[in-house]
């Protein structure tokens, strides 16, 4: 397929919307966007979502000021599948980004595998409409040249490329873990402790150098992070009252106030929607650390708690404060419902599973999720599907979990989530209507996105390299 350059799409004042979409967007005020992305963050590790043990005022405050939203999903429960669907508005299979280049659930330093230049980012959409767009923080959509976020459509990138724990191994097959500033490596290994910290300050940077024109900021946070003891400053370092988890998280709750505290100073406050959630579940730990209560299960899995985060999205004058919507949406739905708050509009020329959710964060009188389904896959597995207050987890011969592989076999599990939202009672047996229907949702997505042993038509091909290169620190 040929795919023209985001630049020659402007020049002649058409992306995917026109010219007309343009002049209305020039005519009245554009929004800032900014997403703040906690990684492996559970559904009960904030105040507003019910944590006990973690203070977390700024989180707190910002649900106060904006929208809850407690039916929001992240479409894995793993970082860079999760990822792939908030930055393309898809699926990870419909990506090719459900597995990494030799089967595993996550890519990893040197990985053939990544975003493939065929595919139209969040940031490709924005950048064409006049946004100035940044990353800071962790990318893991591929670290090699043509994978990195100014490849698609960042104007820059601070941050690492991958999980802050694919740290240097003995063996040499893993580099030290690379800071990077645009492409280029500036520190190996940096100080995990100082992350969250630097991170913010850029930010805050990039939006006070941008604050004459509309902007576009995805903070995708290292913490808590994929590490037994998560990282944090002295500042926070021994002060939360659940380790270094809860220190973590205290720190990020101090991010989100500074950045908050920024877009007012500035003077950005009624322009700018920030979206605050986490890319997956808290994944399981001994002693448990990271909380997804009340959801069942933990990160890396399909269960509700795996996949199922806390998300706040906040715009004064525009969304309702104090408001809370409990309509199924996702991540994929970030970049079809910033096209149309910018005055333009989602690709049209590829099938985007993302929705436009200005309904649901406005307040809309009578507004419903837009999705007929949304199907949980575990690396190429489709394990369950949700449609309404339903969800069906599938019968399969052999269940893959733990990331590890296949476990054991699973019986179709029926649970009504409004009213058994803690899954103890399997409806399966006595609402054998449901099953069918939500049986014939699976088989339609087996036929679009695919299964494992089986591929789907509407699958996209990943992006790829033959002899993926080791990012390391040069003279």
């Amino acid at each position: 397929m040929l795919r023209l350059s985001i630049q020659a799409i402007v020049a002649v004042g058409f992306f995917w919307g026109g010219a007309a979409g343009l002049a209305a967007a020039e005519a009245a005020q554009r929004p800032n966007f900014i997403v703040i992305f906690c990684d492996n963050l559970g559904y009960g590790d904030v105040g507003c979502f019910g944590s006990k043990v973690h203070r977390t005022p700024n989180i707190d405050r910002m649900a106060e000021e904006g929208i809850r939203l407690t039916s929001f999903y992240a479409t894995s429960g793993v970082c860079s599948p999760s990822r792939a669907s908030l930055i393309t508005g898809c699926y990870p299979r419909r990506v090719g980004l459900n597995v990494n280049s030799q089967g595993g659930a996550v890519l990893v330093p040197k990985d053939k595998k990544g975003l493939s230049a065929g595919e139209v980012t969040i940031a490709e959409v924005l950048k064409s409409l006049g946004y100035a767009t940044a990353i800071v923080g962790k990318w893991h959509l591929g670290d090699q040249p043509p994978f990195l976020p100014t490849r698609h459509g960042f104007d820059s990138y601070f941050g690492i490329p991958y999980s802050d724990d694919m740290t240097a191994t003995a063996d040499g097959q893993r580099p030290p873990l690379p800071l990077m500033e645009n492409e280029r490596v500036i520190e190996a290994p940096p100080d995990r402790n100082l992350l969250t910290k630097r991170y913010t300050e850029r930010v805050i940077e990039f939006i006070t150098e941008n604050r004459h024109r509309p902007l576009f900021v995805y903070m995708p946070q290292a913490m808590p992070g994929s590490t037994a003891a998560p990282f944090a400053s002295e500042r926070f370092r021994g002060k939360s009252a659940n380790g270094p988890w809860g220190d973590s998280v205290e720190e990020l709750d101090w991010s989100t106030g500074e950045v908050l505290a920024a877009i007012k100073r500035l003077d950005l406050d009624e322009r700018t929607l920030v979206v605050w959630t986490s890319d997956n579940g808290a994944p399981r730990r001994n002693p448990p650390q990271g909380s997804n209560l009340p959801l069942v299960g933990w990160g890396y899995t399909t269960a509700e708690g795996g996949q199922r985060v806390p998300c706040i999205i906040r715009w004064p004058g525009k969304i309702p404060a104090g408001a809370v919507c409990d309509e199924l949406c996702s991540t994929m739905d970030l970049l079809p419902t910033f096209a149309f708050l910018a005055g333009g509009e989602p690709p049209r020329d590829r099938t985007i599973d993302g929705h436009d959710i200005r309904p649901l964060l406005f307040g809309a009188p009578g507004a419903k999720s837009p999705y007929e389904a949304f199907y949980y896959y575990y690396m190429e597995q489709l394990q369950a599907v949700r449609s309404g207050d339903w969800k069906l987890y599938l019968p399969v011969e052999t269940k893959w979990q733990n990331l590890r592989g296949p476990g054991k076999p699973a019986e179709a599990a029926l649970y009504d989530l409004k009213n058994d939202l803690r899954e103890t009672t399997n409806l399966a047996a006595a609402r054998p209507e449901v099953v069918a229907r939500l049986l014939e949702l699976a088989d339609q997505a087996r036929v679009e996105l695919g299964d494992a042993g089986r591929r789907g038509k509407g699958q996209r091909e990943p992006g790829w390299v033959e002899n993926p290169q080791p990012q390391l620190l040069r003279p």
